[in-house]
């Protein structure tokens, strides 16, 4: 029997299976799907068979980063929570996922990587203390300034700002989806029937960062909260599929492994020996650089991209990599 296709996603936290909307996405379709996956939680996208998060890397060694892209990946190898959709409910899921996208995405990036208090606070502190030396230094970043190019493009506006215009058209809009949502929803535990199927993947995945996280700018939090029926969808679906993060139940379909940071196999003494000469080197390459004693002629760099990432996937193995 084949070995199962692994999945790399970002490492969870405030209760959640990953911190990330798009992994969330794929973790909840894969569980909804029953799809037997070996899941890698890291905190550094560089492990990551594509350099982003999430990935899947299938039995073929293809790799694939596009959530939309798992999620059909999944479906060809028989893993479709879609199976017993009518033609109507097809067309609906879809509408409500392209709804999202254009009212919903644009808040949630918003919050979590524009919007500075929670951006300060949570996000950027968030991934810095979570990922290895010296990623921790210039990734959040980066990933900061690749969600604002994403806003951008979702946008259609290259020159868009922050601001508090900016915002509260964002919130309304959201606003707007979450109520659409709701009342979609009505007292249905999932939205088509009594089995979870991708639109139930995408909602989860956007709703549930709101719901969990503990941002100090709660606009969109409070007005999810509003929504009763949202906030109990989110919570029975971490309940019944992601146990383990809520309440410790070993009855999760992902088992758990640890894979260690890159630093992780070097013994502490030598560990911190190599960190203290690599801190050294960069003083001293800093008071060189300040002084005049080297001069820079050209330096190009790539800028790293994150990936645009909507999942889907239901692991079996589950490995999470320690702090960097």
């Amino acid at each position: 029997m084949a070995a199962p296709a692994e999945l790399f996603c970002w490492e969870g936290d405030w209760g959640l299976p990953s911190v990330s909307t798009d992994c969330l996405v794929v973790l909840a379709y894969a569980q909804f799907a029953g799809a037997p996956l070996k899941l890698r939680k890291i905190c550094n996208p560089w492990r990551s068979p594509s350099g982003t998060l999430p990935a899947l890397r299938t039995n073929q060694k293809e790799t694939l980063s596009r959530p939309s892209d798992i999620i059909i990946h999944l479906r060809k190898q028989k893993y479709n929570a879609d199976y017993d959709l009518s033609a109507k409910e097809g067309a609906d899921s879809l509408a409500f996922i392209s709804l999202m996208e254009e009212k919903l995405v644009p808040a949630l990036i918003y919050t979590f990587w524009i919007e500075p208090k929670n951006y300060v606070d949570v996000t950027r502190c968030w991934y810095a203390e979570h990922m290895p030396f010296p990623l921790n230094f210039f990734m959040p970043g980066q990933m900061q300034r690749h969600q604002l190019q994403k806003l951008r493009l979702l946008r259609g506006d290259e020159s868009l700002e922050a601001g508090d215009e900016l915002e509260k058209e964002l919130y309304r809009d959201a606003a707007e989806c979450m109520n659409l949502l709701s009342q979609r929803l009505s007292s249905h535990k999932f939205f088509f029937g009594d089995s979870p199927s991708s639109l139930d993947a995408y909602v989860f995945g956007n709703l549930a960062p709101i719901l969990k996280s503990k941002l100090p700018n709660g606009k969109l939090q409070q007005h999810l909260k509003s929504l009763d029926n949202l906030t109990t969808f989110c919570t029975n679906i971490l309940q019944l599929y992601f146990p383990r993060e809520g309440r410790g139940s070993p009855s999760q379909k992902m088992s758990s492994h640890s894979e260690g940071g890159d630093f992780d196999h070097v013994p502490n003494k030598r560990r911190k020996q190599i960190l203290s000469a690599l801190v050294a080197l960069g003083a001293m390459l800093s008071y060189a650089l300040l002084t005049g004693m080297v001069s820079i002629q050209h330096m190009q760099q790539e800028a790293l991209e994150e990936p645009p990432g909507l999942q889907a996937i239901g692991s079996h193995d589950h490995e999470e990599e320690g702090d960097g």
